[in-house]
Protein backbone atom coordinates (compact mmCIF):
# COMPACT_ATOMS: atom_id res chain seq x y z
CA UNK A 1 0.00 0.00 0.00
CA UNK A 2 1.56 3.36 -1.12
CA UNK A 3 1.73 6.34 1.45
CA UNK A 4 1.60 8.62 -0.80
CA UNK A 5 -2.14 10.48 -0.28
CA UNK A 6 -2.36 13.59 -2.48
CA UNK A 7 -0.36 15.59 -5.14
CA UNK A 8 0.11 14.48 -8.78
CA UNK A 9 -3.74 14.19 -10.39
CA UNK A 10 -5.15 14.16 -13.80
CA UNK A 11 -8.33 14.84 -15.49
CA UNK A 12 -10.02 13.83 -18.81
CA UNK A 13 -13.09 14.87 -20.50
CA UNK A 14 -14.25 11.65 -22.79
CA UNK A 15 -10.52 10.99 -22.81
CA UNK A 16 -9.01 13.86 -23.54
CA UNK A 17 -6.31 14.81 -20.55
CA UNK A 18 -6.44 18.44 -19.82
CA UNK A 19 -3.53 20.00 -18.21
CA UNK A 20 -5.06 20.08 -14.46
CA UNK A 21 -3.76 22.67 -12.07
CA UNK A 22 -3.87 23.21 -8.21
CA UNK A 23 -6.59 21.54 -6.54
CA UNK A 24 -9.75 20.19 -7.55
CA UNK A 25 -13.07 18.76 -5.74
CA UNK A 26 -15.15 16.83 -5.74
CA UNK A 27 -18.72 15.22 -4.95
CA UNK A 28 -20.08 12.15 -6.02
CA UNK A 29 -24.00 13.30 -5.13
CA UNK A 30 -24.97 11.40 -1.48
CA UNK A 31 -27.94 12.94 -0.93
CA UNK A 32 -27.34 15.49 2.02
CA UNK A 33 -28.91 14.90 5.29
CA UNK A 34 -30.23 18.30 7.32
CA UNK A 35 -31.61 17.93 10.89
CA UNK A 36 -35.31 18.81 11.44
CA UNK A 37 -35.14 20.58 14.97
CA UNK A 38 -38.21 20.33 17.30
CA UNK A 39 -39.27 22.42 19.93
CA UNK A 40 -38.71 19.83 22.43
CA UNK A 41 -35.62 18.10 20.89
CA UNK A 42 -34.47 16.86 16.93
CA UNK A 43 -37.37 14.76 15.24
CA UNK A 44 -34.84 13.33 12.54
CA UNK A 45 -33.29 14.34 9.88
CA UNK A 46 -34.30 15.47 5.93
CA UNK A 47 -32.29 14.48 2.71
CA UNK A 48 -32.00 16.89 0.06
CA UNK A 49 -30.45 15.79 -3.83
CA UNK A 50 -26.71 16.94 -4.34
CA UNK A 51 -25.21 17.55 -7.80
CA UNK A 52 -22.29 15.48 -8.70
CA UNK A 53 -19.48 17.42 -9.40
CA UNK A 54 -15.87 17.49 -10.06
CA UNK A 55 -14.16 21.45 -10.00
CA UNK A 56 -11.05 22.98 -10.35
CA UNK A 57 -8.80 24.95 -12.80
CA UNK A 58 -6.65 23.93 -15.64
CA UNK A 59 -4.23 25.76 -18.39
CA UNK A 60 -5.29 26.94 -20.85
CA UNK A 61 -3.17 26.37 -24.19
CA UNK A 62 -3.21 27.01 -27.91
CA UNK A 63 -4.75 23.47 -28.31
CA UNK A 64 -7.71 24.28 -26.05
CA UNK A 65 -11.03 24.88 -27.65
CA UNK A 66 -12.19 27.04 -24.89
CA UNK A 67 -16.04 27.40 -27.23
CA UNK A 68 -16.17 23.46 -27.38
CA UNK A 69 -15.39 23.09 -23.65
CA UNK A 70 -18.09 25.31 -22.45
CA UNK A 71 -20.30 23.48 -24.49
CA UNK A 72 -19.70 20.38 -23.30
CA UNK A 73 -22.77 18.18 -22.55
CA UNK A 74 -23.48 14.12 -21.80
CA UNK A 75 -19.49 14.15 -20.89
CA UNK A 76 -17.58 11.46 -18.56
CA UNK A 77 -15.03 13.47 -16.58
CA UNK A 78 -12.52 11.53 -15.02
CA UNK A 79 -10.28 12.68 -12.17
CA UNK A 80 -7.06 10.29 -11.09
CA UNK A 81 -5.96 11.01 -7.25
CA UNK A 82 -2.47 10.55 -6.34
CA UNK A 83 -4.12 7.91 -3.25
CA UNK A 84 -4.62 5.45 -6.51
CA UNK A 85 -8.64 6.85 -6.80
CA UNK A 86 -10.59 7.23 -9.76
CA UNK A 87 -13.86 9.40 -9.51
CA UNK A 88 -16.09 8.88 -12.96
CA UNK A 89 -18.54 11.56 -13.59
CA UNK A 90 -20.85 10.57 -15.74
CA UNK A 91 -23.51 12.31 -18.56
CA UNK A 92 -21.68 15.64 -17.20
CA UNK A 93 -22.03 18.78 -18.41
CA UNK A 94 -19.79 22.42 -18.43
CA UNK A 95 -21.12 24.11 -15.37
CA UNK A 96 -18.50 27.13 -14.85
CA UNK A 97 -18.78 30.74 -16.01
CA UNK A 98 -15.80 29.98 -18.68
CA UNK A 99 -13.41 32.44 -16.68
CA UNK A 100 -9.93 32.76 -17.83
CA UNK A 101 -7.32 34.18 -16.00
CA UNK A 102 -4.29 35.61 -18.68
CA UNK A 103 -1.67 35.66 -15.63
CA UNK A 104 -0.73 32.18 -15.73
CA UNK A 105 -3.27 31.14 -18.10
CA UNK A 106 -6.12 29.43 -15.77
CA UNK A 107 -9.68 28.43 -16.91
CA UNK A 108 -12.48 27.28 -14.73
CA UNK A 109 -14.00 24.11 -14.91
CA UNK A 110 -16.84 22.80 -13.27
CA UNK A 111 -18.71 19.97 -14.85
CA UNK A 112 -21.79 18.61 -13.06
CA UNK A 113 -23.47 15.39 -13.87
CA UNK A 114 -26.17 12.80 -13.64
CA UNK A 115 -24.16 10.13 -11.54
CA UNK A 116 -20.56 10.05 -10.21
CA UNK A 117 -18.55 7.17 -8.63
CA UNK A 118 -15.48 6.20 -6.70
CA UNK A 119 -13.31 3.86 -8.35
CA UNK A 120 -10.41 2.27 -6.58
Amino acid sequence: MSTRKAGLIEIAINGNLMQAKGNFTYNLGAPKREGIPGADRPHGFKETVQIPFIEGEATDDSDLDVEALIRTEEATVTLKLANGKVIVLRNAWYAADGNIQTEEANIQLKFEGLSAEEVR
